[in-house]
């Protein structure tokens, strides 16, 4: 290996060589900027490869702070729009010649929240920033006094049970489904949410049938649903696992590896018709849907926080933490999303427990109860 004296790297430098090992820069290529909401907008950068950033608020004026790490920005970028109704502009400047400091100007304080993509064949990498209006933003949110009294007021709980139909889910040693199990505590949720004034619950599927992803999706939107549930039990080739779970949404993929592989499984079988998969038993048959790109994931990472914490009341958990996965769907609600998995039909413990209707109603009741501490510190 032929060595580089210091005299000749110093040499090479000062005539404005790079050294054979230096990281050429990506390169930033474009910008677009949209508007989904009064009280969401969307930022997304287009670059060239891996990039690492930062991000941070300012205040006295509000603005949020992004650098990217050996970047530089292409003269080309032509962005035609840089106000919606939280953002008031858009600057970008260079530091230190590898890095690109890009910064957002804001009618109000925002919460904002970025996540990184890769190229999908259809787009190169890519870095999300979504912002978020707050309650101590002055940015008025444009909607009818009618519209904001329904939503103090009548909070819609969209409750999914998961599979049916020709797609039994999971399959427990003594014969139970998961399916039969999933639409017995989301109706059991639907009475007590419907008793409860202030809240209407929603079924996706009332009865033993097969109701895929879009359809799924198109009911909850169409009620104006506030929040998403989907309920649904795990299994697993070893019988001693158990454990109740809650998943909400990655962007950026699973937080576990059980979770990755519910995701890919489980868009397989929609892909072919809510048909079961030969493998149903080596982890958990569930569905989440994916949230649309305009969804608040902080939300619903926040929404199962509290339904988990309320579940562990009532059942053991396999995770303490909320998952995350990222599951692929061409349609999903804008609202906070969840998927409850009760418990393993593949242990014989908790599959007699999930067979119990008094078991059953404590769950439902725990899993309201988590919503409805979500909806009051929403609201706060």
């Amino acid at each position: 290996m032929k060595r580089i004296s210091r005299y000749g790297l110093s040499v090479a430098l000062m005539l404005g060589a790079k050294p054979a090992f230096s990281k050429p820069l990506t390169t930033l290529t474009g910008i677009r900027i949209s508007q989904s909401a009064d009280d969401h907008t969307r930022v997304v950068f287009d670059l060239t490869g891996e990039f690492e950033h930062d991000l941070f608020t300012l205040d006295d004026p509000y603005r949020v702070v992004i650098d990217l790490k050996g970047t530089r920005r292409s003269e080309a970028i032509d962005v035609s729009s840089t106000t919606t109704n939280l953002m008031t502009g858009l600057r970008s400047a260079s530091k230190n010649n590898d890095r690109l400091r890009v910064v957002l100007d804001l009618n109000g304080k925002v919460r904002p929240r970025s996540f990184a993509l890769k190229p999908d064949g259809t787009a190169g990498h890519r870095l999300v920033v979504d912002l978020h209006a707050t309650n101590l933003s002055p940015t008025p949110i444009k909607t009818s006094e009618q519209e904001r009294s329904k939503r103090k007021d009548h909070f819609v709980i969209a409750i999914d049970p998961g599979h049916g139909g020709r797609d039994p889910g999971a399959i427990g040693h003594k014969g139970t489904r998961e399916k039969d199990i999933a639409l017995a505590v989301g109706k059991r949720m639907k009475t007590l949410v419907n008793r409860t004034p202030g809240y209407r619950a929603i079924l996706t599927r009332d009865a033993d049938r097969f109701v895929s992803l879009r359809n799924r999706v198109k009911k909850a939107r169409e009620a104006e649903a506030d929040i998403f549930v989907s309920v649904h039990a795990d299994a697993f080739h070893k019988s001693t696992v158990k454990g109740a779970s809650v998943y909400a949404l990655s962007l950026s993929g699973a937080s576990s590896e059980a979770a990755r592989w519910a995701a890919k499984k489980e868009n397989a079988s929609d892909l072919i018709g809510g048909i079961s998969l030969d493998d149903k038993d080596d982890l958990i048959a569930s569905v989440l849907l994916d949230l649309s790109q305009t969804a608040t994931i902080q939300d619903s990472l926040e929404l199962g926080t509290d339904v988990l914490s309320q579940i562990s009341k009532v059942s053991k958990l396999n995770n303490k933490t909320v998952q995350q996965a990222g599951f692929a769907v061409l349609k999903a609600p804008d609202m906070p999303s969840i998927l409850i998995e009760t418990a393993f039909l593949s242990n014989p413990v908790e599959e007699q427990k999930l067979r119990n209707p008094k078991h059953q109603q404590k769950l439902a009741k725990a899993v309201f109860s988590g919503i409805k501490a979500h909806l009051k510190s929403r609201q706060a």
